[in-house]
């Protein structure tokens, strides 16, 4: 006797989030209460194929990547926040500082490689001065005046203002002066303040973040963007923190980009939440994208989600992979499994396979080829 085989008809389901996909495909705005229901659903491939449609409406099938060396020139910090592994008081076991000579002899060798930018980031510390800060950025100058230098996170800069006891105008004026470019977008957080208070208390907090990026706009500097998830925060946190920087946005347009950075555990005092998952990874970096319409560029950052979620995020909403890196401790100091250093070829592989045409940018999104 044969068999045949049966089939059994299925019922298209209705698609929950449809109301939301023509929205994004007529290019209108989602609502914070949008964004809610997107991190409440499972469909990940229909937020994924929203993402990517205004990727690829904003950049095609660009894929970008600078040739960068990022600078962590000290881990003596005031600050203990709980969700770093970086930061040592002054005097405690593993804390390090270096000099501008130790910099300068490195980056002299990656100039020669084509480095475009120099990304500088460090611990509070309490005794430097703060020609250290100024001498470094013009040491770099000379080496190259063509070089980019993002430097200082704006809780950096509140620090330096504190410190030296001037306006926060004042302290980017100087540094503008000695050779500053740019800033990047560490220290963001989480903005809700119940969240800053149970990961960061003694830091400055989410209001003046906003402050000092809208006074840096002002001033004519492009900053970046960026939010720590993964930790004790909720969704309703995201979505308010990616709110007020999208209305900040409206109001200066003086974000660059934004990277969503998931939370690296080992080390830290959070070390028992353990690591984000790659659906979470997914989700956050192409509602970032769904949500965050007034950004050019949303950065796939390989050094926390790891090589094949940065991959992957090409096809989630990011249009940017980072860079070559070459040095970096905040991360690797909380666990973190990728490499120190990627190299072009690297860059451009992960970029190939991941179907995207791969081009070195600057820092300011040029295409350099």
């Amino acid at each position: 006797m044969q068999y045949a085989p049966t089939y059994t008809r299925r019922t298209q389901m209705p698609n929950p989030l449809s109301d939301i996909e023509a929205k994004t495909e007529r290019g209108e705005r989602i609502t914070p209460e949008d964004g809610l229901r997107l991190f409440a659903s499972d469909d990940l491939v229909t937020i994924g194929r929203m993402a990517n449609q205004i990727r690829e409406r904003k950049n095609g099938n660009h894929a970008y990547y600078i040739l960068n060396h990022h600078i962590d020139y000290s881990n003596i910090c005031v600050l203990a926040c709980k969700f770093c592994a970086f930061a040592k008081r002054p005097g405690e076991d593993g804390g390090f500082f270096h000099d501008q000579d130790y910099y300068l002899e490195k980056l002299s060798e990656d100039l020669r490689e084509g480095i475009t930018e120099v990304h500088i980031v460090g611990g509070l510390h309490p005794t430097l001065p703060f020609s250290y800060y100024t001498d470094l950025i013009q040491g770099i100058k000379q080496l190259s005046q063509q070089i980019h230098v993002k430097a200082f996170t704006a809780v950096e800069i509140d620090f330096f203002a504190r410190l030296y006891k001037m306006p926060v105008t004042e302290t980017l004026e100087q540094l503008r002066a000695a050779g500053l470019d740019s800033m990047p977008g560490g220290g963001a957080e989480i903005f809700a303040p119940e969240v800053y208070d149970q990961i960061c208390k003694e830091k400055m907090g989410g209001e003046r973040w906003l402050e000092i990026h809208r006074i840096a706009h002002q001033m004519k500097f492009k900053t970046n963007a960026t939010m720590l998830y993964g930790h004790v925060e909720k969704p309703h946190h995201r979505i308010d923190h990616m709110e007020q920087l999208r209305r900040l946005q409206d109001e200066t347009g003086g974000f660059l980009s934004f990277i969503p950075l998931a939370f690296n555990p080992e080390n830290t005092e959070l070390a028992h939440l353990g690591w984000t998952s790659g659906q979470d990874d997914l989700k956050t970096l192409a509602i970032s994208r769904i949500y965050l319409d007034n950004f050019d560029h949303i950065k796939s950052y390989w050094i926390t989600s790891g090589l094949g979620i940065a991959q992957l995020g090409l096809s989630f909403g990011a249009d940017d992979i980072h860079g070559t890196v070459r040095e970096e401790n905040i991360t690797h100091m909380a666990g973190a499994k990728v490499p120190q250093i990627l190299t072009v070829p690297d860059l451009k592989r992960l970029i190939a396979e991941a179907g995207r045409e791969a081009h070195q940018r600057d820092s300011l999104y040029n295409i350099l080829n």
